[in-house]
C-alpha cells in the first residue's frame, strides 16, 4: 500500500509538471508568423560551331525571393512582404538580355472589426532592379536597341486606406477607395523616343507624377493546391478618379506555380499580365519555365486566421 501511495504521488507530480510546461509554452507563443521562399533556377544549352540543327548557345538564370512577416496581437495586425524576382539569359551572339524583373515591397497596419474584416492602412512600392530594353530593327533592317525602363523608372508608391477581407491565411483582398499613388520616373527624357511624350505619365522634365484621388484593389492567394504544388497569385487594380474610364484602369496579374520534385528541387512556371494605358495600349505579358533549387520555411500552418 505504501508503494502504491508513492507511485500515485509521483504520477501527480509528473502531471503537474507537464501542465505547467504546457502553460509556459502557451505563454511564450510568438505573435509573429513568418514565411520564406527562395529559388534559384539555371538553364543552359551548349552547341558546337558546326551544329546543323540550328540555334544558339545560352545560359539563363532565374531567381526569386518572397518573405512575409505578420504580427497579431488582440485586434491589431501588422503585415510585411518583400517579393523579388529577376531573370536573364545570355545568348551567344546577342549578349545579356533581361527576362523578368520585379521589386515589390508592402507594409500594412490593420485593425479587426470582425472575424473576416479589417480596417487597414498600407504602403507599397512596385519597381524593378535593372534597365529594360526593347529590341527591334530600324528602317534599314539593322538591329536596334532602345532603353524603355530602368531602376526607379518607373516606380509606383501607393498609400491605401480601406477594408480588407481575409477569410483564411492564404487568401485576402483589400478594397481601398482612397489610394493616392506617386509615379517616379528617373530622368524621363531618356525614354521620349521609345515610350512617348509622357513616359509612364510623367511630363519631362518633371520626374514625379501625383495621382491623389484614386482607388486600389489588391488581392493575394498563396496556398498548396495539391501535394507539393503551390500556387501564388497577386492581382492589382488601380483607378484614377480623374480618368475613370474602363480603358484607363490599370491591371496587373502575377502568378507562379511551383512543383517540388523533392525537398530542394523544383519546377516553376511564372506568368505576368499587365495593362497600363500610360505604358502601352495593349496587354503586356511575360512567361517563364524554370527548374532549379527551392527553399521554403514557415512557422505556422495554413488555415483560419
Amino acid at each position: 500500500m505504501k508503494h502504491l501511495y508513492i507511485v500515485l504521488l509521483l504520477l501527480a507530480g509528473l502531471n503537474s509538471a507537464q501542465a505547467q510546461t504546457a502553460l509556459d509554452s502557451a505563454a511564450t507563443v510568438s505573435p509573429w508568423k513568418t514565411k520564406f521562399k527562395g529559388a534559384l533556377n539555371i538553364s543552359q544549352a551548349l552547341l558546337s560551331d558546326n551544329w546543323k540543327g540550328g540555334g544558339v548557345s545560352f545560359i539563363g538564370l532565374n531567381s526569386l525571393l518572397n518573405a512575409k512577416a505578420s504580427y497579431r496581437l488582440a485586434r491589431t495586425s501588422w503585415d510585411n512582404e518583400a517579393d523579388l524576382l529577376f531573370a536573364f539569359a545570355n545568348n551567344r551572339g546577342q549578349g545579356y538580355r533581361k527576362n523578368l524583373d520585379r521589386l515589390f515591397l508592402d507594409t500594412k497596419y490593420g485593425y479587426s472589426i470582425s472575424s473576416d474584416w479589417n480596417m487597414f492602412a498600407s504602403l507599397n512600392l512596385l519597381s524593378q532592379f535593372a534597365p529594360g530594353y526593347e529590341y527591334d530593327k530600324d528602317a534599314a533592317g539593322n538591329d536596334r536597341t532602345r532603353l524603355v525602363s530602368s531602376w526607379f523608372a518607373p516606380a509606383f508608391l501607393t498609400a491605401a486606406y480601406g477594408f480588407e477581407y481575409h477569410p483564411n491565411t492564404y487568401f485576402k483582398v483589400r478594397l481601398a477607395p482612397f489610394a493616392p499613388r506617386f509615379t517616379f520616373v528617373d530622368r524621363p527624357e531618356r525614354f521620349l523616343s521609345s515610350v512617348g511624350a509622357e513616359p509612364y505619365g510623367a511630363k519631362p522634365p518633371r520626374e514625379l507624377r501625383r495621382e491623389w484621388l484614386a482607388a486600389q484593389v489588391l488581392s493575394e492567394f498563396d496556398k498548396d493546391v495539391m501535394q507539393n504544388v503551390n500556387l501564388q497569385a497577386r492581382y492589382l487594380l488601380f483607378a484614377n478618379y480623374k480618368e475613370l474610364a474602363f480603358r484607363k484602369l490599370d491591371h496587373r496579374l502575377e502568378m507562379i506555380i511551383t512543383a517540388k520534385v523533392n525537398r530542394y528541387i523544383n519546377v516553376a512556371v511564372t506568368g505576368i499580365g499587365l495593362y497600363d494605358y500610360d505604358q502601352d495600349r495593349k496587354i503586356q505579358a511575360s512567361q517563364a519555365l524554370s527548374l532549379g533549387f527551392l527553399y521554403t520555411f514557415q512557422n505556422y500552418q495554413d488555415g483560419k486566421n
